[in-house]
């Protein structure tokens, strides 16, 4: 047993011997693995350092700054309508006949008074006859009534001729004069016949076509129940109707320093080449739809503008204004809100919210946000991020007038084609 004892005791210390050996190699392992993470943290310092800092020396981002461009504007809002004759007549006959002859071609200019067709004259002449024989009948008349009743008076004066015997006498001698005005009336009557058989025009302008050909009886009365023979509209002055909403009504009515002048473009123009000026304002709104009728006129000399045609028209509403604009290339959109970049005294880029306008020759008025003073980002905007600093270079904002085309519709193209003779 003591022999086995001993042996026991060997072996643990071989094995303590064998433990410690162990550990002393454990530890020369972790003071090269600590020597290694040291050289290698050492490294990455070095190369991330050296990559910040030549980071931070990498030139800024040019941008082309500019203040904003202070201008005197007029100021429109825009409605559309159509072109009306400023006259319009309806050529009905004031008398029944058969037509027998027509003076005009369809679609000519016609001036005032000028014939346009001539009801068959006949009947009216003989009654006129009539009328003027029953005139000269009534005046011999009245002639003779007339010299009786001077006689009387004569014979007055030595009781030769009763009272009653006057009386009479004074008595036929104002029917004859009454019968006599009476006949007069119907001559002129009868004149005025004759003269309805000739239609004339009432206005000059434009005459329509024909409606009723040489031959064709004619209903002559008043009102729509004569027979409509033609139309002539005026042309020169021309109206333009539009409807106005309430808003741009009051807006309207606040500013009335501007005149009422109006321009309209027609369908296949791009630049509004017609000028007017308001004319008439309704006296009322239309509870339906809440807008008011106004109208323009227009001088129309050589009659190209016709009835009907239809034009977008723009009223100068609050005459001139000072404005700021900027390129509608520097807006920027931020969700709901309208922005523009801005450099700051430090070479900063900041972003300011900003009211817009309407376009004017590519340049977009800012109602609000911006000051005389700011300089705005007007080139390369893609390389600017609000936050960062740039480098800055003027620049400089320029009108620059766009092409505009017709917005409703090209002209329409041919259906055929062939080649020329």
């Amino acid at each position: 047993m003591n022999m086995i004892a001993k042996i026991d005791t060997d072996t643990q210390a071989s094995e303590v011997g064998s433990d410690g050996t162990a550990r002393r190699w454990r530890g020369r392992h972790l003071a090269w693995a600590a020597l290694g993470i040291v050289v290698l943290g050492g490294a990455s310092w070095k190369y991330w350092g050296q990559t910040e800092a030549q980071a931070s020396a990498a030139p800024l981002a040019a941008v082309g700054v500019s203040a904003p461009l202070a201008r005197s504007v007029t100021q429109w809002d825009d409605y559309v309508g159509r072109f009306a004759p400023s006259q319009t007549v309806e050529i009905r006959p004031r008398v029944s006949g058969a037509v027998t002859a027509i003076h005009f071609r369809d679609g000519d200019f016609v001036r005032q008074g000028q014939l346009l067709f001539t009801i068959d004259q006949r009947p009216f002449q003989a009654a006129l006859a009539e009328a003027r024989a029953s005139s000269a009948s009534a005046r011999s008349a009245l002639l003779l009534a007339q010299n009786d009743y001077a006689r009387v008076q004569r014979l007055s004066g030595d009781d030769a001729v009763s009272a009653s015997e006057v009386d009479s006498l004074r008595s036929r001698l104002q029917a004859a004069q009454a019968a006599l005005a009476g006949a007069q009336a119907r001559e002129r009557s009868r004149a005025l016949d004759v003269e309805f058989t000739q239609v004339r025009a009432p206005i000059s302008g434009r005459v329509s076509d024909r409606r009723v050909d040489i031959g064709n009886l004619v209903a002559g009365a008043e009102g729509s129940g004569a027979t409509l023979l033609t139309t002539v509209n005026k042309l020169d002055p021309i109206y333009f109707n539009f409807d106005a909403s309430e808003a741009l009504y009051l807006k309207s009515q606040r500013d009335k320093d501007n005149g009422g002048a109006v321009e309209v473009r027609l369908q296949d123009e791009a630049a509004y080449n017609h000028q007017g000026r308001l004319d008439f304002t309704d006296n009322g709104l239309d509870p339906r739809s809440g807008t008011i009728r106004i109208r323009a006129v227009f001088d129309n000399p050589g009659n190209f503008l016709t009835p009907g045609l239809f034009g977008n028209m723009r009223l100068a509403n609050g005459g001139k204004a000072n404005a700021l604009l900027v390129p509608d290339e520097a807006i920027q959109s931020d969700q709901a809100r309208k922005t523009v970049l801005v450099v700051d005294k430090d070479s900063n880029v900041a972003v300011k919210p900003v009211e817009l306008g309407p376009i004017v020759d590519g340049l977009r008025i800012i109602r609000s946000g911006l000051v005389p003073t700011d300089r705005v980002i007007v080139a390369n905007l893609q390389a600017a991020m609000p936050g960062a600093k740039v480098a800055v270079k003027p620049a400089t904002i320029r009108p620059a007038p766009a092409p505009v085309t017709p917005v409703d519709s090209a002209a329409p193209i041919a259906a055929q084609a062939t080649f020329a003779r």
